[in-house]
């Protein structure tokens, strides 16, 4: 079953990690996928070529969400080439962990400005052809972290806390159009940013988690199929904790 056919999404930091995980669910699912990342590379145009296999149009764009004239450009360029605006995936972001007594002024405005700023910038940019079509999906990734805060993440944990309360505040402005938004919340997910780690960490923090497991980015990727697609049409303004019990 396409649950997404024929619909046109966009996804911010699509090019790995959970990003390129709902890409490939998306494309299973029957949209058209434009991805974007901060720079061209051979894995972008793989990506790409990949997605397309599932029967669907797909393209990499080099965008920097973080900057909102990118953004603007971005959702332009995607109008242009697939006609319409369907599902907006926020999903770029960083960390630059550190505890607050050595963490740098650049260090906390730089993690906000990609992770926060990054939302506000591509939901404002698509928001004109979403009003006009009186549709529209808009999904935010937040974290956990945004729900309980971390030690030596307050910039990251302040940084998706805040996407909670924009994705709320849109969804309350927006949900008369018919345009709904909703937020993801990860708990621990297995992912290129993960590798570092040892295993007895990942053990460690498998076992203080319900599931007894870490998550795979397929997890976050099976949420935003749900969320972009009309089994959730009556969803809006909520927070999908993807943590295996994590929060419970």
């Amino acid at each position: 079953m396409n649950l997404l056919e024929n619909k046109n999404v966009i996804i911010t930091g699509g090019s790995r990690g959970i990003g390129k995980a709902i890409a490939e669910k998306f494309a299973q699912n029957g949209a058209n996928v434009a991805f974007t990342c901060i720079k061209m590379s051979e894995n972008s145009f793989a990506l790409a070529k990949n997605l397309e296999n599932f029967g669907v149009k797909a393209k990499a764009y080099e965008s920097d969400a973080s900057d909102f004239e990118s953004a603007l450009n971005l959702a332009e360029n995607v109008l242009n080439d697939f006609g319409s605006i369907d599902v907006l995936v926020n999903n770029a972001g960083i960390t630059k962990d550190n505890l607050l007594l050595r963490m740098s002024e650049e260090d906390f405005n730089d993690v906000m400005k990609v992770n926060m700023n990054s939302v506000f910038n591509n939901t404002k940019a698509v928001l004109r052809q979403m009003l006009k079509q009186k549709n529209g999906s808009i999904i935010n990734l937040s974290s956990v972290v945004g729900l309980k805060g971390n030690a030596g993440q307050s910039n990251y944990s302040s940084s998706k806390a805040a996407i909670i309360g924009f994705t709320k505040s849109i969804a309350l402005e927006l949900g008369s159009r018919n345009i709904r938004c909703n937020a993801i919340a990860p708990g621990f997910i297995e992912t290129e940013m993960t590798r570092s780690l040892q295993q007895d960490q990942i053990n460690e923090w498998a076992e203080s988690i319900p599931l007894k497991r870490s998550g795979k980015a397929e997890d976050v990727a099976n949420t935003s199929l749900f969320l972009a697609s009309d089994m959730s049409s009556y969803i809006t303004g909520q927070v999908m904790n993807v943590c295996g019990g994590m929060l419970t």
